[in-house]
């Protein structure tokens, strides 16, 4: 019988073929995309309410699109207490972990008395877009409302899909609850990306809209930014992990399968320079995934998207790591912190063999929302910074212009610009030029 995931070479272009998911087209589902943004862009509410049913959501009406406080107290009905002490130990965490990411407003007056600086303040409305319909993510949540509450950002609008009966997830609601989003409401989709962007009678628009989607989420974002900020543009889920021979391969084998359940673009890699693990690996993962509620979906991403790649040691496995710059790295190493300074590109690092991505996903505190598909070369893990922006301060006084007033003038004038060196030239009492 075939194997679940194969074993390959280092010299082997795997890594290209898996890598090249992201290039896929998707020219028809933008159209479509755009599409929607222009109708609500137009229609509004109603546009909204008329786009969730043609989609397969629940006929609503615009007076039904909030979530109502009853509707939220009664979510705390539906889910037990162990969930709730969980959820309050993840948003402890959490908080506690960006709290250590807030930055300051700061000053510096220089000898000749300029002041320069730069102020930080919060955006004043986030919009962020939980998952939702038949899937519960809380944890989705959590990640997006927390650093955005860290900032100090004044009003957070979550969107999040209804079931088909116009009922929302108590799970997600409670989450809400505890991290003080009162502000809910049933869009999901493009539409509800459309809505917080340009704002509707019931939902005003927002600064910043940010969070995990579908492809419809993920490019509607990328067709109103500019009207908005927007966090990243995330691809499908992925595990990277360069493990050594004292690794556990059912250990190994168990992260894999935890990446590709996701869904079927999911990516799970294993570099590795030993014959012996991967084998072992390769067996536990056939072995592990028959008891697997999601096996379909684990047996269809690993086909597609799943290696486990024979290095010829372990710089070459962090050579072909950074290339990949992968959402999530796990190093499941003798030594691994040893091997840190080697990692140039990644969204979360896990390092040991008892730190399995599921924790950083839900409990550790850092955020679970991460650069895909190669982007961690340039784009940073959801934080605070994502919710501040910055404003730069100049205050000159007289005797400071006049001490630099000629080099602007003569900087402005190698550019074309004589008003901005008249600007400048006006102001100085002693200019023989």
């Amino acid at each position: 019988m075939e194997p679940l995931i194969k074993i390959f070479e280092a010299d082997e272009p795997v890594l290209e073929k898996i890598l090249s998911r992201k290039n896929l087209d998707q020219s028809e589902t933008a159209a479509l995309v755009a599409e929607v943004l222009a109708a609500v862009r137009g229609g509004g509410d109603e546009a909204v309410c008329a786009l969730t049913a043609r989609f397969g959501g629940p006929a609503l009406r615009p007076d039904q699109l909030r979530v109502h406080e009853e509707e939220i107290r009664a979510a705390y009905s539906l889910v037990d207490e162990d969930f709730l002490s969980s959820l309050r130990l993840a948003i402890k965490n959490i908080t506690a972990y960006h709290q250590k990411q807030q930055a300051n407003s700061w000053f510096k007056t220089d000898e000749n008395g300029a002041v320069l600086g730069q102020l930080v303040r919060p955006l004043r409305r986030a919009g962020i877009y939980v998952p939702g319909g038949k899937a519960s993510y809380p944890s989705s949540v959590l990640m997006n409302a927390i650093p955005a509450k860290v900032a100090g950002v004044r009003e957070i609008a979550m969107v999040s899909p209804p079931a088909s009966d116009g009922s929302m997830n108590p799970y997600t609601l409670a989450a809400a609850a505890e991290v003080g989003i009162s502000e809910i409401y049933k869009a999901g989709g493009a539409q509800a990306v459309a809505a917080l962007a340009y704002g509707t009678a019931s939902i005003p628009r927002v600064d910043k809209i940010t969070g995990p989607g579908n492809i419809y989420v993920t490019l509607a974002k990328q067709q109103v930014y500019g009207q908005v900020d927007i966090d990243m543009l995330a691809g499908p889920s992925e595990v990277l992990i360069i493990a050594d021979e004292t690794a556990d391969p059912g250990y190994v084998a168990a992260d894999l399968l935890s990446q590709a359940e996701h869904d079927e673009r999911a990516s799970a890699i294993l570099l590795t320079p030993s014959r012996a693990l991967a084998g072992k690996v390769q067996e536990q993962v056939a072995r592990q995934a028959g008891r697997l509620d999601r096996c379909a979906i684990i047996k269809r991403s690993l086909a597609d998207y799943g290696a486990i790649v024979i290095t010829g040691d372990i710089d070459q496995a962090f050579d072909l790591a950074n290339q990949a710059a992968p959402e999530h790295l796990e190093l499941m190493l003798a030594e691994p912190f040893r091997w840190l300074y080697k990692v140039e590109n990644a969204g979360a690092v896990f390092l040991g063999h008892y730190s399995p991505e599921p924790v950083g996903d839900y409990l550790a505190g850092s955020n679970h929302i991460l650069p895909t598909g190669g982007t961690a070369r340039f784009y940073s893990p959801l934080g605070v910074d994502a919710f501040l922006k910055r404003t730069s301060l100049i205050a000159y006084n007289g005797p400071a212009l006049e001490q630099v007033g000629f080099d602007v003038i003569n900087l402005a004038g190698v550019e074309g610009l004589s008003a901005h060196a008249n600007a400048v030239r006006i102001r100085m009492k002693n200019c023989s030029k």
